[in-house]
C-alpha cells in the first residue's frame, strides 16, 4: 500500500465543483486487483449533515483530490462514503472507491477550451491563471458525464 498526503477534495455536481475545506487529509492506494483507494478526511462539523445524507443515499459520486503537492493536477475518483463521525468541532469522513480512468492534462484542456472562447493576449492570461486556481469543470468533461 502506498499513502499520500490529500491537500484538497472537490464534489463534482453536474457543471461544478463544490470544495470542502480539509483541516487534514490521507489517501491510500491500497494495490490490489480491484484498484481500491480509500480517502479519510478531516473537516469542519458544518458539513456533517450533508455527508450523512450522501452516505445514506448509497450513491457513487466523482470527486476531485490534490495529492501530496498543491501545484499536482486534481485527480477524479468514483468513491463511496463509507462513514461520517463527528471528532470534537470536525467530522471524519471515509470514502471508497477507484481512481478514474480518463485523465487529462487539465492546464492544456483548459487553455484549448479558451482558445476556442477567442481569448488572447492579457485577457487569456488573466482567465487562465483564475482558472487555473477555481479549476471549473471543462466542456470535455461534462460531455463524458
Amino acid at each position: 500500500m502506498k499513502t499520500f498526503k490529500m491537500l484538497s477534495m472537490g464534489l463534482v455536481d453536474e457543471e461544478e465543483i463544490i470544495n470542502f475545506p480539509l483541516e487534514d487529509g490521507i489517501i491510500i492506494n491500497q494495490e490490489n486487483s480491484h484498484r481500491s483507494w480509500v480517502l479519510e478526511m478531516l473537516m469542519d462539523l458544518s458539513h456533517e449533515e450533508r455527508f450523512k445524507q450522501m452516505m445514506n443515499s448509497g450513491k457513487i459520486y466523482d470527486v476531485k483530490v490534490v495529492i501530496s503537492y498543491p501545484e499536482n493536477e486534481p485527480a477524479t475518483f468514483e468513491v463511496g462514503i463509507y462513514a461520517v463521525k463527528k471528532i470534537g468541532n470536525h467530522i471524519s469522513v471515509l470514502m471508497k472507491g477507484t481512481l478514474k480512468r480518463a485523465r487529462r492534462k487539465y492546464a492544456e484542456s483548459l487553455l484549448s477550451e479558451l482558445l476556442e472562447d477567442g481569448l488572447e493576449g492579457e485577457q487569456l492570461l488573466t482567465r487562465f491563471e483564475s482558472d487555473m486556481r477555481s479549476r471549473p469543470v471543462l466542456r470535455k468533461d461534462e460531455a463524458n458525464n
